[in-house]
C-alpha cells in the first residue's frame, strides 16, 4: 500500500488488491464500482462471505470520501484492463470507462482525492499523524509493506516489520529500560476471534497498554483489554503464590501492581465487531473477553514455567510496586483527612472564583509568584482562579505515586482540582472543580521546562483531562510594540514584523529593548506620519502588569489559548518517555533530530 500526499494537498492511496470489481450491479444496473464510490453500505465488509474481519464501522468509507471531496478520481487494474472514473462533489462526472490494457497479474486500485475545503477548516495533512498511524498499521500486519510520500517536502518512509507486535512493543519502550531480552508474545483463535498480545516488563512507573480490535485503535479499550487483566493479574498471582514469591502474610496485590511497568499490545480480529455507542473506540462483545481470558492465561503460565528466572523478576516487580501503592495510598489518606480539618480544604495560595458552576470556571496554573501576583489582580474573579506555582514540579515520569504525593506543589494542584489522582478509580472526573485547566509559563527556557513538566504529570496521572478537551496552555504575547501612543502585541516574529509593515515603520531602524516603561519611552524612532515607535519582548510573564496580563492573555475575547489534544496515544507516550525518561541516548538522538526547530537556546 502506497500513500502520497501531492503537492496540492491531495492524497493519492494506490494498493496491489484485487480491485474493485467494475461490472454491472445486479439490483442497482450501474457499474458496481460507482455504486461503491456513490452509495452507503455498498462495501464488501457488509457480505459476510466477502472478508473474514474488518475495520469498517459502517462500510461508508470510500463514499463519504468521495462526498467530502472537492474532486475524486479512481483507478482500477483487474482482469487485465485499466477503468477509470472522476467525480465531483461526490456525483460521477461521466461513466467508467475502460482506459488500457494491463498485464492479468497486475491488480489494483488507485484513488486520489481532495477533501473540500468549504467543508473543513483546513485541509493541510500533517505528515506526521499519517505516518504515525500507517506505522501502527504495518506492526498490526507483518506481511503488508506501507509507503507514505509527502512531495510538498520530498520525504519518505516505508514500513514492513517482519514481527509484527512483538517489534511494536520494542519500539513503544524504545527509550525504556527492560530486564526482558525479548517480549512474551501470545497467539490463538477461537471461535474464529484471533487473538494477538505482546508484552514485556520496563523500569519505569506507569503501565502502556495499546488496544486494537481488526486494525482499529480501541482509546476506551473494551471486553478485550478486560479480558487480559483478568488472565494477567490471576496467572501471576496464582504463580507467584505456588512459587512461594508472594508471601500470604503479605500485602495483598492488586491488578495495578501487575501492570506497573508494563507495555502491552492487544490485537484482536474478530468477525462481527460491537462498539459500544458507535465510537469506535470501546469494544462491547461480550464473548471476547472470555476468549482472550482463556488464550493468555493458557500460554502465560506455559511462559512463566518455563522462564522462572523471568517470572521471578516480573514478580518482585510487582511486589515493589504493592509496597509503593500502599504508601501512596496513605499519603493520599493524609492529604485527604489534612483538607477535611482545615476550613475550605483548599490551598492557601489558590485565589478561588466565586462561581461554584465547573463548566463557567477556568483555573490558571502560573509560574512563579510575580506572576501569579499580576494574575491575580488582573483576573475576573468570578469565573477565574489563579494558583500560583512554586518553582518545578517533580518529573512524574521518574517517580512512583508515594513519591509524587510527596511533592508540595503537585499536592495543590490535585486539592485545588479536586477531582482525586491516578486511575479511574482513584479520579473522579464529575468532582473537577473547574471546565478548563490552563497552564500559564513564561515565554523561555525555564518556563517552557515547567510547562513540559506539568503536561507529564497530566498526562500521566490526570490524562481524563486532556482526553476530555480540558487542559490548556496561554499564549501570552513575545512583543509589545508601541506606535505614538498606540500599544500593539505581538505573539510571535511574524506577527511582530506583519505589524510593523502595516504601520510601514523602518524596521531597520527599529530598537529593541528590554520590558521597562522607562526603557520604552526613551527609544524614539521616526516612522512615517512622525509618528515614535518602540518595541519591547516580554521576558516573563510578571514582567506585564495586571491590565496587560488581562487584555492579552486572560480575557476570553481577545486572548489565545492552545487545547491540548493528544493525536497518537503510542506517539505521546513515546514522547514523553523520551524527553522526560531516565535513558539518556534517545533523549539525544531526539535533541540532535529536532534541533533546528528550536525556538529557545539556553547557552
Amino acid at each position: 500500500i502506497s500513500l502520497t500526499i501531492n503537492k496540492d494537498n491531495s492524497i493519492t492511496v494506490v494498493d496491489n488488491g484485487r480491485g474493485i470489481p467494475t461490472g454491472m450491479h445486479p439490483t442497482e444496473k450501474k457499474s458496481a464500482l460507482e455504486v461503491v464510490m456513490t452509495v452507503l453500505n455498498a462495501g464488501g465488509k457488509f457480505d459476510r462471505n466477502t472478508y473474514k474481519v474488518s475495520g469498517g464501522l459502517h462500510g461508508v468509507g470510500v463514499s463519504v470520501v468521495n462526498a467530502l471531496s472537492k474532486w475524486l478520481k479512481v483507478e482500477v487494474r483487474r482482469e487485465g484492463k485499466i477503468f477509470t472514473q472522476d467525480y465531483k462533489a461526490g456525483a460521477p462526472t461521466g461513466p467508467v470507462k475502460e482506459i488500457g490494457k494491463v498485464n492479468i497479474k497486475e491488480t489494483g486500485t488507485t484513488t486520489t482525492f481532495m477533501p473540500d475545503d468549504t467543508i473543513f477548516n483546513t485541509v493541510n495533512f500533517k505528515f506526521e499523524i499519517l505516518e504515525d498511524r500507517l506505522r501502527e498499521l504495518a506492526y498490526l500486519n507483518k506481511e503488508v509493506t506501507i509507503v507514505i510520500k509527502d512531495e510538498r517536502a520530498k520525504r519518505e518512509n516505508t514500513f514492513h516489520f517482519e514481527g509484527g507486535i512483538i517489534e511494536f512493543v520494542k519500539y513503544i519502550d524504545s527509550a525504556r529500560k527492560s530486564f526482558m531480552k525479548e517480549p512474551i508474545f501470545i497467539k490463538g483463535e477461537k471461535d474464529n476471534t484471533q487473538v494477538e498480545v505482546a508484552f514485556q516488563y520496563n523500569e519505569s512507573y506507569n503501565d502502556n497498554i495499546f488496544t486494537y480490535v481488526n486494525d482499529i485503535n480501541t482509546h476506551e479499550g473494551g471486553t478485550h483489554l478486560v479480558g487480559f487483566k483478568t488472565a494477567l493479574t490471576r496467572t501471576l498471582n496464582n504463580y507467584g503464590a505456588k512459587a512461594n514469591i508472594i508471601k500470604n502474610d503479605k500485602i495483598q496485590l492488586t491488578g495495578d501492581d501487575f501492570r506497573e511497568g508494563l507495555s502491552c499490545v492487544i490485537s484482536t480480529k474478530v468477525p462481527e465487531p460491537q462498539f459500544e455507542g458507535q465510537t469506535k473506540t470501546k469494544l462491547g462483545n461480550s464473548e471476547v473477553k472470555s476468549i482472550v481470558e482463556t488464550i493468555v492465561g493458557e500460554q502465560l503460565q506455559e511462559y512463566l514455567e518455563g522462564n522462572p528466572s523471568v517470572a521471578k523478576k516480573i514478580i518482585e516487580k510487582c511486589l515493589r510496586a504493592a509496597e509503593a501503592r500502599e504508601a501512596a495510598r496513605k499519603a493520599r489518606e493524609l492529604i485527604r483527612r489534612k483538607n477535611a480539618l482545615e476550613f475550605s480544604g483548599l490551598p492557601g495560595k489558590l485565589a478561588d472564583c466565586s462561581i461554584s458552576d465547573p463548566d463557567h470556571c477556568e483555573i490558571y496554573l502560573v509560574e512563579g509568584d510575580s506572576a501569579g501576583g499580576s494574575a491575580k489582580q488582573g483576573r475576573d474573579r468570578r469565573f477565574q482562579a489563579i494558583l500560583p506555582l512554586k518553582g518545578k514540579i517533580l518529573n512524574v515520569e521518574k517517580a512512583r505515586m508515594n513519591k509524587v504525593l510527596e511533592n508540595e506543589e503537585i499536592k495543590s494542584i490535585i486539592t485545588a482540582l479536586g477531582a482525586g489522582i491516578g486511575n479511574s478509580d482513584d479520579f473522579d472526573e464529575s468532582k473537577l472543580r473547574y471546565g478548563k485547566v490552563i497552564l500559564m509559563c513564561d515565554a523561555d527556557v525555564d518556563g517552557s521546562h515547567i510547562r513540559t513538566l506539568l503536561l507529564t504529570f497530566f498526562y500521566r496521572h490526570m490524562k481524563e483531562i486532556i482526553e476530555t478537551g480540558r487542559l490548556y496552555i496561554a499564549q501570552p504575547p513575545l512583543y509589545k510594540i508601541k506606535i505614538a501612543k498606540e500599544e500593539h502585541y505581538a505573539y510571535d516574529e511574524n506577527e511582530k514584523d506583519q505589524i510593523l509593515k502595516r504601520f510601514k515603520v523602518n524596521t531597520k531602524a527599529a530598537k529593541e529593548t528590554l520590558p521597562s516603561e522607562t526603557e520604552i519611552s526613551e527609544s524614539g524612532e521616526v516612522v512615517t506620519k512622525g509618528k515614535g515607535f518602540a518595541i519591547s519582548r516580554f521576558k516573563g510573564l510578571g514582567e506585564m502588569n495586571p491590565e496587560q496580563l488581562w487584555s492579552t492573555t486572560m480575557n476570553p475575547e481577545t486572548r489565545t489559548i492552545l487545547q491540548v489534544s493528544i493525536d497518537s496515544a503510542v506517539a505521546a507516550d513515546k514522547v514523553f518517555e523520551t524527553l522526560m525518561g531516565e535513558e539518556v541516548e534517545p533523549r539525544r538522538a531526539f535533541i540532535e533530530k529536532n534541533a533546528k526547530y528550536v525556538k529557545n537556546l539556553d547557552i
